[in-house]
């Protein structure tokens, strides 16, 4: 048991460092990417991802993952990377961060209906908890919210909440690296005729703008995605959803860090409360001792979705 606490323990922390690197990307589109090119800047994000993690694993897709590929490479990767892309455009850093918090009770709900694992107790009061923080958050916020940027942003969680829920119920065919390596090229592949078709042959490239496009390239999308995927397959879609909440953290306090924002005392609680939804959505029940008197055997709750 305490080696199963321990794999656990490591595939969170694992999973931990996706919605951390994904909390910074805000900033770095914010201050560091050419806003005139969604496309371009989303293609350029994930084709050299998927490519490199294809030559790394050296493996193609077979069979139905040929569509499946197609499938999460549009979810997770193509729509995905320009809604998030334009919403940091529109929002402010800490707003765009915040709205995509709300993905832990989105993929909740549909691994409940996709993958059969219905929400405990203890993570629904963790994603409670994320939300009265993130609504504290919110609330002490300045300025105007664009509805525009709103839209692309709450419409690339719910995409990205579903994207994940099916990546895992077809984790156990493929390792994480596969499948990553898959989608990022597909998602890849999809936007580079749009780009082109949009927005042109990219023209000259300022530094700063090369170092925050392999900056999110090699972090927050082929690392991240290996490690969110990979804790996909080792634990519950709540508990890796629920780690999604360190994305908006990480977006406000990489404002007061290197943007000079100021937070108020209730945004600091509400830091505080996200944290402590997530710790305790992480948390598991301990279970009773198997009664030998009816003579049951009592087994270890998996953290592996049935397969269909």
């Amino acid at each position: 048991m305490e080696t199963n606490q321990a794999g656990r323990m490591r595939w969170v922390l694992l999973g931990a460092l996706a919605p951390i690197s994904w909390g910074s990307v805000y900033f770095v589109t914010l201050h560091w990417i050419p806003a005139e090119e969604p496309f371009t800047a989303a293609a350029l994000r994930a084709l050299p991802a998927g490519l490199l993690l294809l030559v790394l694993r050296r493996r193609l897709p077979r069979g139905a993952w040929w569509w499946r590929s197609a499938v999460l490479g549009v979810l997770n990767c193509g729509a995905f990377f320009v809604l998030v892309y334009l919403a940091a455009k529109l929002l402010p850093t800490s707003i765009a961060a915040m709205l995509m918090s709300l993905s832990p009770i989105a993929m909740m709900l549909i691994a409940w209906a996709l993958v059969a694992e219905r929400p405990t107790a203890r993570r629904l009061l963790g994603a409670a908890m994320g939300l009265v923080g993130v609504v504290l958050l919110m609330a002490a916020s300045v300025g105007a919210v664009d509805g525009w940027g709103v839209a692309p942003s709450v419409t690339a969680m719910a995409m990205y909440a579903l994207g994940s829920v099916l990546a895992k119920r077809w984790s156990g065919e493929v390792d994480a690296i596969a499948s990553s390596s898959w989608q990022l090229t597909a998602g890849g592949l999809l936007l580079v005729p749009l780009a082109l078709a949009i927005e042109g042959v990219p023209g000259a490239v300022p530094p700063t703008a090369l170092l925050g496009y392999a900056y999110i390239a090699a972090i927050p999308t082929t690392l991240a995605f290996v490690c969110w995927f990979g804790a996909l397959r080792h634990l519950t879609a709540g508990q890796v959803g629920l780690l999604g909440l360190l994305n908006p953290v990480t977006g406000v306090l990489l404002g007061v860090l290197l943007g000079a924002e100021l937070l108020t005392a209730w945004q600091w609680l509400g830091i505080a409360v996200v944290l402590a939804g997530i710790a305790l959505g992480q948390t598991t029940a301990r279970q009773g001792t198997p009664s030998r008197a009816r003579g049951l055997v009592t087994r270890a709750p998996s953290a592996r979705a049935p397969r269909p």
